[in-house]
């Protein structure tokens, strides 16, 4: 069965779905379930416990909260029922994304600095000299440089503010919530943007969907994925529900 693009818990009112759940969890041997198709008590423990004795794709301990989302459900039944996007459709998304590919292994000049001669470039794309944080301002210069080789206007709001841009973009928004409970709403060439604090954040964007994860190029990053890093990175797995404001799609 395909994952039905939403998180499955308690008060789930198909049954086809939660009869799904159980009986491939009674064919793990968890769990004591009869496979009424009420996602009870006894089914959020068995969750639980497939949880405990599972990992997601990345290898990662799966989140024991008795919920079947994109990734516990990707667990249960195989890598195939999940949503898988890489093509992403947007003429314009299509080449900033080369563009941002083309950067990886940029690196700042000295480490640490947010200096050098190509962080400098994405800097001053968005009206900024050196020294300042950049990766709201590496992704609106690949979308600048996307949108020259078009011949057309970049769409993109002119900042290196990662929740300005969030705040005062016109293009399509999907929500923290809306992206956890259906993965195949984001696109590759989206832009995820993550509140690290009051005004900060960090930003990037989507290579390609793989269930509960997105692959990224983010600039000023590290291996890890985390904020303020020395260079661009490609980043594996990280996990749509830690982008706690959402993602951006521009057309």
């Amino acid at each position: 069965m395909k994952y039905p693009n939403r998180i499955i818990e308690t008060g789930e009112k198909d049954t086809k779905v939660v009869k799904a759940i159980q009986q491939r969890l009674s064919e793990l041997g968890i769990g004591n379930l009869s496979g009424t198709g009420a996602y009870g008590p006894k089914t959020v423990e068995a969750v639980k416990l497939f949880q405990a004795m599972h990992t997601d794709s990345a290898g990662n301990p799966l989140t024991m909260d008795g919920k079947v989302g994109a990734i516990t459900w990707e667990a249960l039944f195989g890598p195939e029922v999940v949503p898988m996007v890489e093509e992403p459709g947007s003429e314009l998304r299509q080449k900033a994304l080369a563009v941002a590919i083309s950067q990886i292994g940029v690196m700042e000049q000295p480490a640490g600095s947010n200096k050098g001669p190509e962080v400098n470039a994405y800097l001053a794309s968005a009206g900024l000299g050196p020294g300042y944080y950049w990766c709201a301002a590496f992704v609106y210069w690949c979308f600048n440089d996307a949108a020259k080789q078009l011949g057309r206007t970049n769409p993109l709001v002119k900042t290196a503010g990662c929740q300005d841009h969030w705040n005062r973009t016109k293009a399509k928004k999907i929500l923290r919530v809306q992206a956890v409970n259906n993965p195949g709403l984001i696109k590759p060439g989206a832009i995820f943007i993550i509140k690290t604090g009051k005004t900060s954040g960090h930003t990037g964007m989507v290579e390609k969907v793989e269930g509960g994860f997105v692959h990224t190029i983010e600039g000023n990053s590290n291996p890890a994925g985390s904020s303020n890093g020395i260079g661009v990175f490609r980043i594996k797995h990280r996990k749509i529900n830690s982008i706690n404001l959402g993602f951006v799609l521009y057309s």
